[in-house]
């Protein structure tokens, strides 16, 4: 069985320069790709036209239509955000709400289209929040019909004050490798089973 992974990039630098973002998503990227997944892109939100809304076409010039079909195409979803100010990014923030026309999406047995595919959450920072960040994108990725499996998130964040970026390390720490193995490990394994199993929804 193929299986595919898109990941989306929430960081709020627009240019080309590698982001610590980008270094954490690579990480689980390297990961997946050791369980036969193959990778398609990663989308940086900060280089579209990502309108604000809730409806999954905000017209004219709205970029995320396009977006919304290349997540949904995929298998697996590796959703990155750094931590500003102890939350996820505003870009974060803007997709989430964007997903929230998910709901009202559903099929004739209710599944939103979002229902089979898996995500995983990328987590980077300067300052504490992870696990605060990560329970936020938890619960609203799950409400928008994302499943995750044990373990879906891989994070690290470094001293409080200090000037010190992912990207910058002179290696990754060995239980952020370990974490992103298994997190990887996880989600290639539920997403074969869904893909192989589709949720039944609600009886017709």
């Amino acid at each position: 069985m193929t299986l595919s992974a898109i990941a989306i990039n929430c960081s709020l630098k627009s240019g080309p320069e590698p982001s610590s973002t980008d270094a954490m998503i690579g990480l689980l990227v390297s990961e997946l790709k050791k369980h036969g997944v193959a990778f398609t892109e990663t989308i940086r939100i900060a280089q579209h036209d990502v309108k604000p809304g809730v409806t999954s076409d905000e017209g004219e010039g709205d970029a995320w239509p396009d977006i919304r079909r290349r997540i949904l195409a995929a298998d697996i979803l590796i959703f990155g955000t750094p931590i500003w100010v102890g939350q996820m990014s505003s870009l974060a923030q803007r997709v989430i709400e964007r997903m929230d026309a998910f709901l009202s999406e559903t099929d004739d047995a209710g599944r939103m289209p979002s229902f089979g595919k898996v995500a995983l959450v990328a987590v980077v920072g300067n300052e504490d929040g992870a696990h605060h960040v990560s329970g936020q994108l938890y619960q609203t990725l799950n409400d928008t019909g994302w499943t995750l499996a044990a373990g879906a998130v891989c994070y690290w964040t470094g001293e409080a004050m200090h000037k010190t970026d992912f990207r910058d390390l002179p290696a990754i720490p060995d239980k952020v490798s370990q974490t992103a193995a298994m997190a990887a490990s996880n989600a290639a394994h539920l997403a074969a089973l869904l893909k192989a199993t589709a949720y039944p929804g609600l009886p017709g």
